[in-house]
């Protein structure tokens, strides 16, 4: 199987808002840049939809270590989701689970793919993750008019 580095992350104005979503996709020497964006989106949608777009733009099963800054992410596909699940998409307070369609496509990428989850800090000295985030920003950009 290949492995895989993946560096995702999303942007925001507003919460609700404009947003972007942003990812570099390392395999070898080989560095793939993909961003995107909603007109009107949260900020845990643009986490989630980075690491579904890398996920699904790899064609092949992959081994994988993808980097999030984002708690949300980390923390909900490596933790919370098997109680979600258990839980017919319910949350401890029994609460419908918020993005669940999101989280659907997410759990089908790691069903398809090996993924190792890995949360660095964002806003630091992480080259790919600032890359992840410039991406993410440009798309968030693009939903507000400015490219």
């Amino acid at each position: 199987m290949v492995h895989v580095k993946i560096y995702s992350d999303g942007a925001c104005s507003g919460n609700p808002g404009p947003g972007g979503w942003g990812a570099c996709i390392i395999i070898g020497d080989k560095i793939t840049e993909i961003h995107g964006h909603d007109l009107d989106t949260t900020n845990n949608k643009m986490e989630l939809m980075g690491a579904i777009k890398a996920l699904e733009a790899l064609q092949e099963s992959s081994v994988i270590d993808l980097y999030t800054d984002s708690k949300y992410v980390q923390m909900g596909i490596s933790q919370w989701i098997t109680n979600w699940l258990k839980n017919n998409w319910r949350t401890s307070n029994k609460e419908p689970v918020k993005n669940v369609d999101l989280w659907q496509r997410l759990l089908h990428q790691t069903n398809f793919h090996q993924v190792t989850w890995h949360w660095v800090k964002g806003h630091s000295s992480n080259k790919y993750n600032n890359i992840a985030d410039a991406l993410a920003v440009r798309g968030r950009d693009a939903a507000l008019g400015l490219l």
